[in-house]
């Protein structure tokens, strides 16, 4: 049986067909774990042609998985003007399908629902909150608050729809878009935490380094993540004479924003960032590196960077949005926005070497939970239900669906 998946990525195509993700995070390897169940994968998302293979990109496609490609829309107006074609074009991927699994919240996600036949069954893999995502002070947009309630809003309906529905939290997701009560439910991460990425060890004896260490991972599509109050918190800290260099990971469109905050607050000699970092080896090496892991985040669903940080035994502070007090104790946590008191929680962690010991402790103990192996069974129970759910109306009289044009006709609508 096939399964056919949504993906927010936007993926390149070289002349050979070969599709490629931008980074590992949604690469071939993510959606061979469909395969422990499903015969063939298709993934749905947005493409666009190039001659070479992009710097740092991974094969998306390949024995078993393919892309089925939309046009390369970006923002509501691209997909306003483009919406009738593209909707067809993904009603045509639909009908060719077995099953299908949403990734949501997600626009393509919301496109693959409305075009399912009534009572087709369907999986969800719940990842994010649009009601948080979308919420004032995080997005400047004149359709915000339209586009919140609307997310919010068609997310609770395809949860409440679905028979089987996989959640990246363990509570924060399933209280706000349960599933009906006769569906399948389990919570598990979207993280592939392997062997080599956890630690044999918690670390034993906290290097007392000077200057202290910080690093925070995440995005710069938005600031999303909190790095502007993490560099406002850090230039606290040195104002109490505090000796700390801090790293971003990562990359994206507001990552200007922050390095003029760092300019402005004269902190250019102690903050750096390393932009994108392709390899998940390359990740470990910098939070090897570091003594205190940090993640402010505005919004969150689950976050795969603290995980993975926490499986290097590494100390860390978050924000008490999302799912983060599900891995964090309360005495790690902060509230959002809120510079102050993230500059005292940090300043209190690191002059307690004992107390960093406990934390590398129980976040190493935190991570065993979300090894490969133990999620890879909450997966192949969401991915049989659906299969079994699929089967049975599969297997029903039915009408054939209807199916008069091809992609390439449809496309040119």
């Amino acid at each position: 049986m096939n399964i056919l998946v949504n993906s927010s990525e936007r993926f390149a195509v070289t002349p050979n067909g070969q599709f490629w993700a931008p980074s590992e995070n949604f690469a071939y390897g993510y959606w061979t774990r469909f395969l422990d169940v499903f015969g063939e994968v298709s993934v749905v998302g947005r493409s666009f042609e190039v001659n070479d293979v992009p710097k740092g990109a991974r094969p998306a496609s390949g024995d078993c998985v393919s892309v089925l490609p939309l046009p390369n829309y970006n923002g509501v107006r691209q997909l306003a003007r483009q919406y009738f074609s593209i909707q067809k074009l993904i009603a045509h991927y639909v009908s060719d399908a077995q099953a299908i699994a949403l990734l949501v919240p997600c626009t393509l996600g919301d496109l693959v629902w409305r075009s399912l036949q009534p009572r087709r069954p369907y999986g969800v893999i719940v990842c994010g909150d649009p009601h948080d995502v979308l919420a004032p002070g995080t997005v400047q947009h004149p359709l915000r608050p339209i586009l919140r309630w609307w997310s919010r809003r068609s997310l609770q309906q395809e949860c409440r729809s679905a028979c089987a529905c996989s959640y990246v939290t363990r509570i924060v997701l399933q209280s706000r878009y349960p599933c009906r009560n006769d569906a399948f439910s389990t919570s598990c991460s979207n993280i592939d935490l392997s062997d080599d990425a956890i630690v044999a060890k918690p670390r034993t004896a906290i290097r007392h380094s000077r200057p202290f260490h910080l690093i925070s991972v995440g995005t710069f599509d938005r600031l999303y993540k909190g790095p502007d109050t993490l560099v406002e918190a850090v230039s606290l800290c040195a104002k109490r004479n505090i000796n700390i260099k801090l790293t971003f990971v990562g990359d994206g469109r507001m990552r200007a924003k922050v390095e003029e905050l760092v300019q402005q607050l004269g902190l250019a000699s102690c903050v750096r960032f390393t932009g994108l970092l392709r390899s998940s080896a390359a990740v470990r090496c910098e939070l090897d590196a570091a003594d205190l892991f940090v993640l402010p985040s505005r919004v969150e669903g689950l976050p795969k960077a603290l995980v993975e940080a926490m499986a290097r035994g590494l100390p860390c502070i978050g924000s008490n949005v999302g799912g983060i007090p599900e891995l964090l104790p309360v005495e790690d946590l902060v509230a959002a926005n809120d510079p102050a008191s993230l500059a005292h929680r940090i300043e209190d962690v690191l002059r307690n070497p004992e107390r960093l010991q406990r934390m590398s402790s129980h976040n190493l103990a935190k991570a065993q939970q979300y090894r490969s192996t133990v999620l890879r069974e909450h997966r192949i129970g969401f991915y049989s239900v659906l299969r079994s759910h699929t089967a049975q109306w599969l297997a029903q009289p039915m009408h054939p669906l209807l199916r008069t044009n091809t992609p390439e006709e449809l496309s040119q609508d």
